[in-house]
């Protein structure tokens, strides 16, 4: 297979803010910078960097600063040399290992906060047991099938219309966790070159998904304290008219804002005009600490809104069980559509969901508690420790989107690694670039695990040129 090829000029927007953070020579800063984006995954295993001199000219260095880059990179595992392939894009195997090797099971040593989620709720091992009840009589089936359990489309039906959205069960079809979700919608929804509406920053799976069908992403802004803009929401909707739009219209990830009324009409209404099927995903919707829940998106919605949900930030991440509530025409068109990426979700997590989406709003307010304790704890710490950093105090969800001040989340990153702390880069969440000025930091932690967080932080920022910073240097040994 032929290797993707990350060319010069796509290179050099990946890496605009390259020397910020560093005071080593230039080829270890740009070995830093382009080994952060093989970390996060911004540049792909086996992709193809560009050659020297188209790199040094896009970059506006010289070609030894980026033949060194490369001679590092080639020297720490991250590149490797191929008869008439270039240099290609490798994870090393050896020294600290990646988190995404450890399946689930990560060592004492490592703190892995990429993934923002909440430890399994005391009611799952119970509706385990209880899901067990049915499993002979499950088994009477053949175990599979791409619409999803009875029962389980009925409980997310009901919790639905509890929230003011009437619902049945033929308008819901039950999927593999909500990242299943929005593949399948883009992949039915989304052709080649069509225009599809992003929030920026976003979820960085979801835009993933809607680029891997071919769509050509058009952004709109979120502010962790402004939300959105109105006026620039309505006109790009209006000028530029998308297929479809992904949003997160409560607790934003990563920025934790929830869309008023007033711009949900907004995007509502202009979606309407244009033809536009909006699709709003809940993943963090729910988990709201502070103030009174929204009602679902669709609620009253003039056009098509597909909403996407699951129950994984709920109850557990292991219990890979999502949703889509839609009009029974489009479930047909999806269900066509889903045997060429699945057959089916399993049968007993759907059993064991059955047996929690009931319990939805008594598990919520369970976890309410703590999950205040979280945010309230980290962001007090952050404050403290790191005055000059901008950090929020959402109204709900897992994280904070902290702002940095300087164009250094890269280099911060690298730097807390060092330690331990996996978190991951502002970069991640930006469709079309950018956001080394930001963080996402999850307030999921407690105790001695968020001073070790909080200690660690502190530290990366003196090592990357905080305000009380001693002498930087290369990152080169990080991972």
């Amino acid at each position: 297979m032929t290797p993707v090829l990350v060319s010069a000029r796509s290179a050099a927007l990946l890496l605009t803010h390259w020397r910020a953070g560093s005071d080593a020579p230039a080829y270890e800063a740009l070995a830093d910078a382009v080994r952060v984006l093989v970390i996060d995954g911004r540049v792909p295993h086996g992709a193809r960097l560009p050659a020297e001199r188209g790199l040094a000219g896009a970059l506006g260095v010289s070609r030894t600063t980026v033949a060194n880059a490369y001679a590092r990179l080639r020297e720490d595992g991250y590149l490797t040399s191929l008869r008439g392939s270039g240099s290609v894009v490798r994870l090393p195997l050896d020294g600290r290992p990646d988190p995404e090797q450890f399946d689930g099971v990560v060592p004492e040593d490592v703190l892995d906060l990429r993934k923002a989620a909440l430890r399994s709720a005391p009611v799952v091992a119970e509706a385990v047991e209880r899901a067990m009840r049915h499993l002979p009589a499950a088994l009477a089936g053949i175990g599979f099938d791409t619409v999803g359990d009875p029962g389980l489309r009925a409980a997310i039906a009901d919790r639905y219309t509890e929230r003011g959205l009437p619902t049945t069960p033929a308008e819901v079809v039950v999927t593999v966790g909500a990242q299943h979700a929005i593949a399948l919608l883009a992949r039915v929804l989304v052709g080649r070159g069509d225009p599809v509406l992003l929030e920026s920053p976003t979820y960085p799976h979801a835009h993933e998904a809607l680029r891997a069908a071919g769509g050509r992403p058009v952004t709109v802004p979120v502010d962790p304290r402004g939300g959105w803009d109105e006026g620039v929401l309505d006109a790009t909707v209006r000028r530029s008219a998308p297929t479809l739009a992904y949003v997160m219209p409560d607790l934003h990830n990563p920025t934790g804002a929830t869309m008023p009324a007033s711009t949900r009409r907004v995007l509502l209404e202009a979606a309407a005009a244009v033809g536009m099927v909006v699709v709003a995903d809940e993943t963090m919707g729910e988990l709201r600490i502070d103030g009174p829940p929204s009602p679902p998106l669709a609620v009253d919605a003039p056009g098509e809104v597909v909403m996407v949900g699951s129950a994984d930030k709920v109850f557990w991440g292991g219990l890979r069980i999502g949703w889509i509530r839609a009009t029974p025409e489009l479930l047909q068109r999806l269900l066509l559509a889903r045997p060429t990426g699945d057959l089916g979700t399993p049968t007993l997590d759907q059993l064991v969901a059955r047996e929690l989406v009931p319990q939805t709003a008594a598990v919520l307010e369970a976890r309410r508690p703590a999950l205040r304790e979280g945010r309230d704890g980290l962001v007090s710490a952050l404050r403290a420790r790191l005055p000059e950093w901008d950090v929020p105090s959402p109204a709900g969800g897992l994280t904070t989107w902290v702002g940095l001040g300087r164009p250094v989340s890269s280099a911060l990153v690298l730097a807390a690694r060092a330690e331990g702390v996996v978190l991951a880069s502002g970069g991640v969440f930006g469709p079309d670039g950018g956001f080394e000025r930001s963080l996402r930091v999850p307030f999921t932690v407690t105790g001695a695990d968020r001073e070790r967080l909080v200690d660690v932080l502190g530290r990366a920022w003196e090592r990357v040129g905080g305000a009380s910073s001693g002498a930087r240097g290369s990152l080169a040994a990080v991972v």
